[in-house]
């Protein structure tokens, strides 16, 4: 099967200068798109069966992907503007007819806005942190129980969550809100803080082929001492390095069968109710008396190759014996199934375009 790789490349502009400066919209800007090694690993795994074509999620994409009419896109293109940019590319595809993974641009929008999955989730009873959304300082209600949460409603990969999002206080609360509206430009998310343990949770497949994988436990007591319990932006960015990796995550995470069920369950559900398509991350957190809530869906995860890398979804894979090529291609064979695409899904010349990818 002739398979198109949609991506955007992250170059050397992400960094932020200081651990000790909050990040600001500039610095985390590209932090949802893939470097060369993860577009490299994710092009090989799907050689190993397939005859693969790369495609840069830039404004030559949809002329690229005419000419190329393949088989399937695997789609991992984040975008990079506006509140529909993980849309971007699935509404291209659908428009050009073109088959691919991952969920539908509805399914991506709502996703990707905190607001509007958690009011699906409460309408369906599914349970998720008590929240309101300001789009004005002046809007922030007057009376909360603290601690709480304060995140920009559209944003992924722990951008704008720096440390300093769990307030303690109506002062605090005010400052962060004031920080998201200022620097990302869009309403601030205030969201009750749960107490308890916090799990990423991968699932794989559709309908009554659907698979949760091991979940994946974030150790809060392996971060820098004095911060907050939450996996911040510098958690994820900045004190979690390659070359010297946090222990901060568990997997398999030690859980008594029932709170396991529980959370399982409950993964299910909201892929379901949010109508996710192939694979999706979904993290968890538990209140205080140890039940757990939906606090969001990620259906394009990140898949960074290497182990150092402490990447959640492949590290969830390799605990349930799935390299990192049998991860894409489980991704690929979901796709298949559900789209009942037919022919030679598996070609054995294992042939892929060679040209390199650049950051343009």
């Amino acid at each position: 099967m002739h398979i198109a790789l949609a991506f955007n490349l992250k170059a050397d502009r992400t960094a932020v200068s200081s651990a000790d400066d909050p990040p600001s919209a500039v610095d985390d800007l590209y932090a949802e798109w893939d470097d060369i090694h993860t577009i490299e690993a994710v092009r090989d795994a799907l050689a190993s069966a397939h005859r693969v074509s790369l495609v840069e999620a830039d404004l030559d994409a949809f002329d690229n992907l005419r000419r190329l009419k393949p088989d399937l896109v695997f789609n991992m293109a984040e975008g990079l503007l506006g509140a529909s940019r993980e849309a971007q590319m699935p509404a291209m595809l659908d428009m050009l007819g073109l088959a691919y993974t991952g969920s539908d641009p509805v399914t991506l929008g709502i996703c990707l806005d905190k607001r509007r999955t958690k009011e699906i989730l409460s309408c369906h009873g599914i349970a998720t942190p008590r929240f309101t959304t300001v789009t004005a300082v002046d809007q922030v209600p007057a009376r909360l129980r603290y601690p709480q949460m304060v995140k920009p409603i559209l944003e992924g990969s722990s951008k704008g969550v720096p440390d300093a999002s769990l307030v303690r206080d109506r002062k605090a609360l005010l400052r962060q809100v004031r920080q998201v509206l200022e620097v990302y430009r869009q309403p601030a998310l205030i969201e009750e803080f749960l107490p308890g343990r916090e799990f990423t949770v991968a699932v794989l497949g559709n309908g009554a082929d659907l698979r949760v994988l091991p979940a994946v436990e974030i150790n809060f007591e392996a971060l820098p001492a004095g911060v907050n319990p939450i996996y911040s932006y510098e958690a994820k960015w900045i004190w979690d390095r390659e070359d010297d990796p946090l222990r901060i995550f568990t997997c398999p995470a030690r859980l008594e069968p029932a709170l396991q069920q529980a959370i399982e369950d409950l993964c299910r559900r909201a892929f379901r109710v949010l109508g996710c398509r192939d694979w999706c991350r979904i993290d968890v957190r538990l209140d205080q008396h140890g039940r757990p809530h939906i606090i969001e869906l990620n259906p394009l995860p990140g898949i960074l190759p290497r182990p150092e890398q402490n990447s959640c979804f492949p590290k969830a894979a390799r605990a349930a014996g799935l390299s990192y090529t049998d991860l894409i291609l489980a991704v690929v064979d979901a796709a298949v199934k559900r789209l009942n695409l037919t022919g030679n899904h598996h070609e054995s010349s294992c042939l892929f375009q060679s040209r390199a990818v650049t950051a343009g």
